[in-house]
């Protein structure tokens, strides 16, 4: 719930829904993923922290980044439990570990100009971003085991905006819509 500043979670068989307030004020509870361990993880994007929730408890923990004028957007969570981020704000792509508390960034192909929206991990832990703030919107391949941006790609489209992606394990290719009304697929490889 952005504007309510909630996160919610539906138990399907009751159709109850709990509503978990994040503490920070206008925090725009943004990008959300569930990690391997079950452990929700969202962007808190009107901040520069990430929130985790307890699945058990419900019990809602921020994190803090280093920058504090960071403004995640998308989160997505590697088989080892690292949370990755892209930094709308400062065109950056983060890195959390939630076992040791360390933070890693690195600066974007396009820079502070790069204005990363979607996001998505694949079978081999390689993140699939896209940068909306170059035209056409650029597809880009990050390897954290060389800590490379590889494979920086221009959406046939132009994309206008990239804003949810998918990777479909079966057939190793991320999915994607965009904002110029199409639909995008990308072989990334299984």
């Amino acid at each position: 719930m952005q504007q309510g500043n909630f996160v919610g979670r539906l138990t399907v068989a009751s159709r109850a829904v709990d509503l978990i307030p994040v503490p920070t004020r206008s925090a725009r509870p943004y990008g959300i993923v569930v990690a391997p361990d079950g452990t929700p993880w969202i962007a808190l994007f009107g901040t520069h922290k990430l929130a985790s929730v307890d699945p058990s408890t419900l019990a809602l923990t921020e994190h803090d980044l280093p920058d504090k004028s960071a403004r995640p957007r998308r989160l997505e969570v590697a088989s080892d439990g690292r949370v990755y981020y892209v930094d709308y704000a400062k065109g950056r792509l983060g890195r959390l570990d939630p076992a040791t508390g360390t933070h890693e960034d690195w600066p974007m192909p396009s820079g502070d100009r790069a204005r990363p929206y979607g996001m998505a991990v694949d079978a081999r832990d390689r993140l699939w971003f896209v940068e909306t703030g170059p035209s056409p919107n650029t597809f880009v391949g990050f390897a954290p085991d060389t800590a490379t941006f590889f494979s920086i790609t221009p959406i046939p489209s132009g994309g206008r905006s990239v804003r949810h992606m998918a990777f479909h394990a079966p057939t190793g290719t991320v999915w994607f819509g965009t904002d110029a009304n199409t639909i995008g697929r990308a072989r990334v490889g299984k």
